[in-house]
């Protein structure tokens, strides 16, 4: 029975869409399942949970959703790919399921697999139970419940010790919803092994006022000195809901770094653990988000330092307009033995309307005493004295704030090394401040 912490929400549970997912039968599967189903029968987390106190999801629990169907869309439908000029494996999936006449992963490079969840799940499912088995438990985390109980596809991504993957694997998620609302819940799951370098793309996208709830997870694991470099787009239509989980473990030496690029959904949530398993170890986190209409878009991270002598580095920077309105919550955890280590946290918003707003709370729970960690955070409308330069050269007000817009947003873009992802996101980032400014 949902509380006052959860809100009740009729979902199409047990039944037909269980019996349907892959794999049923599975005892290792369906007891994950099962806990899955078990948990999220409370509800959707409410506000009177701190981690969702800026995030109503009381518009979502008022739509009845619909299973989505096993079949695929036609290609024409799908829309141009945000990055097409990038080589590379790719895998696309269609309401949460892989679409095979899109996909292009049959010849991979040495020391890559990657395995497709629902196939697996048919083909092997004792390769699959290892890894999905092994991961991340749900800890009573209600999106994540979501996604155990009802994740049709996904796929697995796995790098051999030393392997060193040139050309970034690409994950496109697409909604194509009919006329009821679709939700569906990819679990994604990525390895990489010791010494070993890898990136991913990570895509979601979808059309314009069509309803539908993406809830994906991303289970992360960079072994011993191995790098790991994952970028996301997040470009889904106004009538679009985004929850997503990324639970990233890092092993000694190991590097992670992930960057965010969110402007699409009516309502998007970007969540990302961190758990330092290792010493010597370091992750970079860099989030850009642009709303702008009645959008709402919340960034959620939390840090762990759990050992001694690690790194983090965490840099989100918004944009919002009209009256969007954007979260920022970082949390960095410092444990009682993780002496020496080192995190930084900044938060930066600018303000384009003066209805925008931004909820920022970031917060340091240290409980070690040899440590360097600080946070900041701003928000505000664009300085007058960079305005007053701009227009005394001759430009006129709207080139003016999307010079500053665009240089604003550049610096988190240019700490992307590959150089056509870069490209790519670059031209959305442009084509925001087109419509916008």
């Amino acid at each position: 029975m949902a509380s006052r912490r959860t809100i009740p929400f009729d979902y199409p549970a047990s039944g037909a869409i269980a019996a349907a997912l892959p794999g049923a039968g599975l005892p290792w599967l369906d007891a994950l399942r099962a806990e899955g189903r078990r948990l999220s029968a409370d509800g959707l987390p409410s506000t009177r949970l701190e981690a969702w106190k800026y995030t109503s999801l009381a518009p979502l629990a008022a739509l009845e959703f619909a299973a989505p169907a096993a079949d695929s869309v036609a290609e024409a439908d799908l829309g141009p790919d945000a990055f097409d000029a990038v080589d590379g494996p790719s895998l696309v999936f269609v309401n949460g399921r892989l679409s095979a006449s899109h996909s292009r992963f049959d010849a991979l490079p040495q020391g890559l697999r990657i395995v497709a969840l629902a196939e697996g799940l048919a083909d092997d499912p004792a390769q699959v139970e290892a890894l999905v088995g092994g991961t991340a438990p749900l800890n009573g985390d209600p999106m994540a419940a979501f996604n155990a109980a009802f994740a049709a596809d996904g796929c697995i991504v796995e790098t051999e010790p030393g392997a060193e993957v040139q050309e970034p694997v690409r994950l496109r998620f697409v909604a194509a919803p009919g006329g009821e609302p679709l939700a569906y819940h990819p679990r994604v799951i990525v390895r990489a092994g010791a010494g070993s370098r890898l990136a991913l793309v990570e895509c979601h996208e979808g059309p314009g006022g069509a309803p539908s709830w993406s809830n994906p997870l991303v289970d992360v694991r960079v072994g011993e000195g191995a790098v790991l470099s994952h970028v996301k787009l997040q470009i889904e239509g106004e009538g679009a809901y985004h929850t997503a989980l990324t639970k990233a473990a890092l092993a000694g030496g190991a590097h992670y770094e992930s960057h965010l690029l969110a402007l699409g959904a009516g309502l998007a949530r970007h969540e990302i653990h961190v758990r330092f398993d290792g010493e010597d170890a370091d992750c970079q986190l860099r989030g850009g988000y642009m709303a702008r209409g009645s959008q709402h878009v919340d960034n959620t991270t939390v840090i762990d330092h759990a050992v001694p002598h690690c790194e983090s580095r965490e840099v989100y920077k918004g944009v919002l307009d009209d009256t969007a309105r954007g979260v920022f919550q970082g949390r960095i955890v410092v444990r009682k033995d993780a002496q020496k280590t080192d995190g930084h946290q900044l938060n930066r918003t600018l303000l384009l309307s003066p209805k925008a707003e931004i909820d920022t709370k970031p917060e340091l729970e240290i409980y070690a005493d040899d440590v360097k960690c600080s946070h900041g955070a701003t928000a505000g409308e664009p300085e007058a004295d960079q305005l007053f330069y701009l227009r005394s050269r001759g430009l006129d007000h709207r080139t003016a704030l999307a010079l500053i817009v665009e240089g604003f947003m550049g610096e988190l873009l240019g700490e992307i090394g590959h150089e056509p992802v870069r490209a790519a996101l670059a031209v959305r980032v442009a084509d925001w401040i087109g419509d916008a400014v």
